[in-house]
C-alpha cells in the first residue's frame, strides 16, 4: 500500500477505494454502542484531520483500539471511501491499526483536544507544535521561508551566510552575548577591546560575541557581488520580557550595491507585497484558523496591505505631528528622540490608518553605518511601520565616504581600529549601497495575528527564560 499524507487524501489526490497507509496522531475519538470506533488522525500536513473508522473484526480492537486516547501515535492501512457522515466527504475504514506510541499516564497529558491558551502553552513548548494554532502558524513560516528564498532569486539575489560569532559590534550598543569557552571566567566586561580576562588569552585571540546582525559581513559581498541577502539567527543581550522582544530571533537581511534608499524602499515593499500574496493564495485553511483564534480579521488586515498606498513621512514631520496630534503619550515626543510602540501604532493605525514608511532620523539615535544626510543631522533611514505591529522593516543607505565613516565611529565611541576591514571597503572601489533588515517573527505575527512574540518561534529565548 502507498503511504501518503492527510493533506493529500482530503484533496481528493487519492481516488475512492484505493488502499493506502497513513502516519499521524490521534487529536480526538470515540466509540460508539454499535461497536465500532472513530479516530481523528492529523499528521501535520495540513489544518483538518482525516476520520478514521474501525470495526470490532480487528483482530485487536478489544485489546488496543478501545484502550487508544488522544495522542497516541499509530499507523493505519485501510480503503478511502465517500463518508456517509456530514462532517467530512471522505474517510478512511481501517483494516489494520498498529499502536506506535501510547501515552503513558492520559491524565498528565498537557495537550488535551479543548483549547489551552497560548500563556498556558509555552510552558509545554516541547508538546505545542501538537495544537492546531501552533501547527497552522508552522506551516505559514514554512511558506514565508520558501517564499522569501524565491523572492530573492527571482530579483537576482545570491544567498550569503554571514558568521554567528563575530568580534564586531554592529549596532554599537553592545547588548550582545559574550562567548566564553571556559564558564569559570567572572567578572567579564563588555568592552570590545580586551583581549584578556584574568591573563588568559581568548579562544580567538580576542573577545567573541554571537551576532546582532550579519550586515557588516555582508555587505563585503554587496560591494563585489552588487546583490546578496543573508538569512539566520541573531543574538540581543536586552534586560527585556516583553511581547514584542526575544534574545533570539532570525532576521532577513539585504544588501544592494549601486543603490540608494529609495531604491532599497522600493524592495522592501515589493517584498511584503510577494510574501502577503503567497500565503493569502497558499495558506488560506491556516489564516482561517488563526483569524478565528485571534482579535484581528486577518484577510482585512492582509488585504489592506495589498490595496492601500503606503503612506510616506519625514521623521520631522512626524515628530511634529505626534505633538499636535493632543494624545496623551506615555513616552514624551521629541525631536531627536526615537519613536516607542504607542507612537509607531497611533502613526499607522489610527492618523494613516496604513502602513507608513518614516524616512531620515536623527544621527544620534542610529547606527554608525547609516549614510549621513546633508544637514549633517539625519541620516538616510527608513523604518516601515504596519498597523497591529509597529515596525517590521527598518534600513538605511550605508555611509560610503570613509571620512565620514570615521567620524561617526568616534561618535559612538567606537573604535577605528576594530572597524579597519569594513573601513577597507571605502577604501578599495567604494561605491553606494543601501539594505534593509526584516525580523522574521515580526513578520509572522503580522500575519498569524498573534499579539506575543514567544508564539511565533518554536522555543522562545528571552531574558531569564531558556526552557527547553
Amino acid at each position: 500500500m502507498q503511504t501518503t499524507s492527510i493533506s493529500n487524501i482530503l484533496q481528493k489526490f487519492i481516488p475512492e477505494n484505493t488502499k493506502i497507509t497513513v502516519h499521524g496522531w490521534i487529536r480526538t475519538l470515540r466509540h460508539s454502542k454499535a461497536k465500532i470506533s472513530f479516530l481523528d488522525l492529523y499528521d501535520g500536513s495540513c489544518l483538518k484531520t482525516l476520520q478514521i473508522v474501525i470495526g470490532e473484526n480487528l483482530h485487536n480492537y478489544k485489546s488496543e483500539i478501545l484502550h487508544l486516547t488522544s495522542g497516541c501515535s499509530v499507523t493505519i492501512c485501510g480503503k478511502i471511501v465517500k463518508s456517509i457522515g456530514n462532517k467530512q466527504d471522505i474517510e478512511l475504514v481501517a483494516t489494520n491499526v498498529t499502536i506506535l506510541g501510547w501515552i503513558d499516564q492520559p491524565n498528565t497529558y498537557p495537550i488535551t483536544p479543548k483549547k489551552h491558551s497560548l500563556e498556558y502553552l509555552r510552558n509545554v513548548a516541547h508538546l505545542r507544535s501538537r495544537t492546531h494554532i501552533f501547527g497552522a502558524i508552522s506551516r505559514i513560516r514554512h511558506i514565508l521561508f520558501q517564499s522569501m528564498h524565491n523572492f530573492m532569486h527571482k530579483k537576482g539575489l545570491l544567498w550569503i551566510p554571514t558568521p554567528i560569532i563575530t568580534a564586531a559590534d554592529t549596532e554599537g550598543n553592545s547588548k550582545m552575548f559574550y562567548l566564553s569557552e571556559n564558564f569559570n571566567n567572572k567578572n567579564i566586561s563588555n568592552n570590545i577591546s580586551t583581549n584578556q580576562v584574568n591573563g588568559e588569552q581568548f579562544f580567538f585571540g580576542k573577545k567573541a560575541f554571537l551576532t546582532v546582525s550579519g550586515q557588516l559581513n555582508l555587505e563585503t559581498y554587496a560591494c563585489a557581488l552588487s546583490k546578496v541577502y543573508t538569512f539566520g539567527p541573531t543574538f540581543r543581550a536586552e534586560h527585556s520580557d516583553t511581547n514584542r522582544h526575544l534574545s533570539e530571533f532570525w532576521m532577513l537581511e539585504v544588501e544592494i550595491a549601486f543603490s540608494k534608499l529609495n531604491d532599497i524602499i522600493e524592495l522592501a515593499k515589493a517584498f511584503l507585497t510577494n510574501m502577503i500574496q503567497i500565503v493569502l493564495e497558499q495558506c488560506t485553511p491556516d489564516i482561517t484558523y488563526c483569524s478565528n483564534h485571534s482579535q484581528c480579521n486577518l484577510f482585512k488586515r492582509l488585504e489592506n496591505f495589498l490595496n492601500n498606498k503606503i503612506a510616506y513621512i519625514e521623521y520631522t514631520d512626524a515628530i511634529n505631528l505626534l505633538i499636535s496630534c493632543n494624545k496623551n503619550f506615555k513616552n514624551t515626543v521629541f525631536w531627536g528622540g526615537d519613536l516607542f510602540s504607542e507612537h509607531e501604532k497611533y502613526l499607522s493605525e489610527e492618523y494613516f490608518k496604513s502602513p507608513v514608511i518614516i524616512m531620515n532620523y536623527p544621527k544620534n539615535i542610529k547606527a554608525f553605518y547609516m549614510r549621513l544626510n546633508d544637514d549633517n543631522k539625519t541620516v538616510a533611514s527608513m523604518d516601515i511601520l504596519v498597523p497591529g505591529i509597529g515596525e517590521i522593516i527598518g534600513g538605511s543607505q550605508r555611509e560610503e565616504r570613509l571620512n565620514i565613516l570615521k567620524e561617526r565611529l568616534l561618535e559612538n565611541n567606537l573604535s577605528n581600529k576594530y572597524y579597519w576591514w569594513y573601513q577597507d571597503l571605502r577604501r578599495y572601489g567604494t561605491v553606494p549601497h543601501s539594505g534593509f533588515g526584516l525580523g522574521f517573527e515580526r513578520l509572522l505575527i503580522y500575519i498569524t495575528g498573534i499579539t506575543n512574540i514567544k508564539d511565533a518561534i518554536p522555543f522562545p529565548r528571552v531574558f531569564k527564560n531558556i526552557n527547553f
